[in-house]
């Protein structure tokens, strides 16, 4: 697959600035999906996520994988749905148990996604064929969360400092427009005052 160029980074993908609705390939009861939703509640609650649920291990566990990636993909074509990135994502296990991740089918159907992908599968330390094929690779379910999530947190002490700011500048402002105001006032003379001068210019 090396040699094929699935694994060549300038085909590579970078994530959306804005990721509002996120595919996740996963199982349905399993630690992962629990992970990806608590992460992005706390980090950004108003983000989507519509699970497309599969085996994430065993016999069947690679073709339903490969199906769901051609399934979003198929849903994002025909308008049906307005996924942002597809997440394929389980939680840790053995080499067998991650297996399902290192099939060709799987690693295929990624290859082909019009959809960027992400592939967060197991623990730091493993590897599969799938994070190598997919545009980024996450070192677990939460890392992929934080990934394609913003920090509000982080988000809202910059607004605040963006506020404080914009407010400053308009007391600035409003200063400079004092002070033009105050000198254009010096300098306008009450027509009344003129009107007596003349009226004394007349008398004379």
């Amino acid at each position: 697959l090396r040699a094929a160029g699935w694994f060549d980074t300038d085909r590579k993908r970078p994530l959306p600035e804005r990721i509002r609705h996120i595919a996740v390939v996963t199982s349905p009861t399993g630690a992962a999906l629990q992970d990806i939703s608590s992460v992005l509640q706390r980090r950004w609650p108003g983000t989507r996520i519509t699970v497309l649920p599969v085996l994430v291990q065993g016999d069947q566990a690679a073709g339903q994988i490969a199906e769901a990636v051609r399934q979003a993909n198929a849903l994002v074509e025909s308008g049906e749905q307005d996924f942002d990135v597809l997440l394929l994502s389980r939680g840790g296990g053995s080499l067998e148990d991650l297996w399902p991740f290192n099939e060709r089918q799987v690693a295929e159907a990624i290859y082909q996604s019009q959809l960027i992908t992400v592939s967060a599968v197991g623990h730091e330390v493993d590897f599969s064929i799938a994070d190598f094929v997919a545009d980024l690779r996450a070192p677990t379910p939460s890392a992929a969360a934080e990934m394609l999530s913003p920090d509000q947190s982080q988000l809202l002490s910059r607004l605040h400092l963006l506020r404080g700011r914009l407010a400053a500048a308009q007391q600035r402002q409003l200063g400079q427009y004092r002070d033009r105001l105050a000198a254009l006032r010096k300098r306008l003379r009450d027509p009344r005052q003129r009107l007596q001068e003349q009226a004394q210019r007349l008398d004379e």
